[in-house]
């Protein structure tokens, strides 16, 4: 497969000094890997690009399987830096409306870090972070179906990004997201998300939709505030979720939310 490694490190090294791009054919998993290089003090700003992770890994532990050897390669890739932050909140929503974006009008973003099409999952983020001294850094994986994937065992079936754009590949979704998504975490460092509020609105899968959470809340989803955390509605007041490890479904197929 013909990636465009050449074309993105030109476009990114001016906003990253050090940047490098690496595509491996296999690996367990990007986010792991890059986690590994940093605990061993390697953080200068890379991409690593899979086109199998034979490991992979979403939120909450759960795995992100790549297509098989006989399909066409999904894209899972994995941005590494230091990043200077004081408030992380909302770092994974402002990644997601990023890579939405960049990709397609018709695409949502589930709180805190799922892209849908079609009350059916896309693409996922997965953010980690390691403390090395001084430096803090951030390993942000994002993988995203390309094709249609096997279904068997999910109770529903994922969303393809070829169902919106027909001549997607990888390595063409992978130039069209990776330089926003850099511009996206740069204006991050310096303003955090509350500037993103208004626009993460027009993408909110889950607003004006009831929703149940995976420590038992339940009430109606009123979007996020100024720090990214997603405020419920419920018989008790209003309720903030700040936390990424509960879980939020819909209760039945969200409507688009209103401006």
């Amino acid at each position: 497969m013909q990636w465009n490694a050449e074309a993105i490190w030109e476009a990114v090294y001016p906003l990253l000094p050090a940047f490098t791009v690496e595509v491996l054919p296999e690996i367990d998993s990007t986010n792991t890997e890059l986690m590994r290089r940093a605990r061993a003090g390697q953080l200068d700003p890379v991409l690593l690009v899979a086109e199998r992770q034979s490991a992979g890994r979403g939120r909450l532990g759960r795995d992100w399987q790549s297509a098989a050897q006989d399909q066409q390669p999904n894209l899972t890739f994995s941005l590494g830096l230091p990043l200077a932050l004081t408030d992380w909140s909302g770092l994974s929503l402002a990644v997601g409306l990023a890579v939405v974006q960049s990709l397609h009008a018709d695409l949502r973003l589930k709180w805190p870090n799922d892209v849908w099409l079609d009350g059916r999952k896309l693409a996922g983020i997965l953010i980690e972070t390691a403390s090395v001294g001084d430096v803090r850094y951030a390993v942000i994986g994002i993988g995203i179906n390309i094709a249609p994937c096997d279904a068997e065992g999910l109770r529903t079936p994922p969303a393809a990004l070829s169902e919106l754009w027909p001549e997607a590949t990888a390595p063409l979704v992978l130039t069209r997201v990776v330089l926003p998504l850099v511009h996206a975490l740069r204006a991050f460092e310096r303003e955090g998300f509350a500037p993103l509020r208004a626009a993460f609105h027009t993408r909110d899968l889950l607003y004006g939709h009831e929703v149940v959470c995976s420590d038992g809340l339940v009430g109606m989803a009123r979007g996020v505030d100024a720090s990214g955390a997603l405020l419920v509605h419920t018989d008790q007041g209003l309720k903030k979720i700040s936390s990424a490890e509960v879980s939020v479904r819909p209760t039945a197929r969200p409507a688009a939310p209103t401006s």
